[in-house]
């Protein structure tokens, strides 16, 4: 069986990790908590030790808006699945979007309201401190400044490692290093969705990650893994006897050592197969013909 570390790694703030992680988001349609559960464990088997979650997702009513019976938060799940943390566990999250006690949603722009925020994550996920806290924006325009000295001043309290920020323009990126050291950037990136496709390189000469959510998805977003696949990719697929979506993470890895792919699912085959992913080496002719 193929692992994680079939991927690479990279330094993750001060964690090596395998550039092949796993996103949360789609843990919690299933209101059978015990699927979740084994899809975590079974990751951590092959070799994940860096795992994407926010307290945002959540069903019912979180962002993939979707699933029946008792609330279910990825992060709990996490919690229940792997606490107590093995060392070796890095557990990013985000703070920005968020669900108000009413059940209306909210983009956090004020300390107080990200506090909140942060502390939810603390206690859902039942950690003293968070490996990293990344700021996701809801618009890549404005100054990030307030929202990032904010973050920077809990991490001085111990309660955050590292800080990040999601969906930002570079400019954005440049005005947070400013105030706090930015390990990580976190945007929409696949091969059919590349608005940042400068990114990886940008970031890469300053030691900081890329991480691409959306590469099995792309333009579907939240909707989930698009069948819609180009003939190259089919192709490409079939000649290297694997999936459209494995060509498509593969694409992804192949944009830079600094580059870690995040693909999340609630279902273990579908897990296997995103991790077998990692070992699939690309041809110049592939790259070629995916740009």
């Amino acid at each position: 069986m193929i692992t994680a570390d079939a991927a690479g790694t990279w330094t993750l703030g001060d964690h090596l990790v395998n550039r092949m992680g796993f996103g949360s988001m789609r843990l919690t349609p299933d209101p059978d908590r015990a699927v979740a559960i084994r899809v975590l464990r079974r990751a951590v088997e092959l070799g994940v030790n860096h795992i994407d979650t926010a307290a945002f997702y959540f069903s019912p009513g979180g962002i993939l808006g979707t699933g029946s019976g008792p609330a279910r938060y990825a992060t709990e799940l996490i919690r229940e699945a792997l606490s107590p943390y093995d060392p070796s566990l890095f557990l990013a999250t985000k703070v920005g979007p968020g669900v108000l006690p009413s059940g209306e949603f909210e983009s956090a722009t004020t300390p107080e309201r990200l506090r909140a925020q942060v502390e939810e994550n603390l206690r859902r996920l039942a950690v003293d401190r968070l490996d990293l806290v990344n700021l996701r924006l809801t618009a890549r325009s404005g100054s990030v400044a307030d929202r990032v000295a904010a973050l920077a001043a809990m991490r001085d309290e111990g309660l955050i490692r590292h800080l990040g920020i999601s969906n930002a323009t570079l400019d954005q990126v440049n005005e947070a290093a400013t105030i706090a050291p930015v390990i990580c950037v976190q945007n929409s990136y696949a091969l059919d969705l590349r608005r940042d496709a400068h990114m990886p390189a940008a970031l890469a000469s300053r030691g900081i990650a890329f991480v691409p959510f959306f590469a099995i998805a792309g333009p579907n977003r939240e909707e989930g893994a698009t069948t819609t696949h180009a003939d190259a990719v089919r192709e490409i697929a079939a000649a290297h006897h694997a999936t459209p979506h494995q060509v498509r993470l593969a694409w992804t890895l192949h944009q830079g050592e600094n580059v870690l792919a995040i693909p999340g699912t609630g279902d273990v085959s579908h897990l296997e197969q995103n991790i077998a992913a990692g070992a699939l080496h690309l041809t110049p002719d592939d790259l070629a013909r995916l740009a």
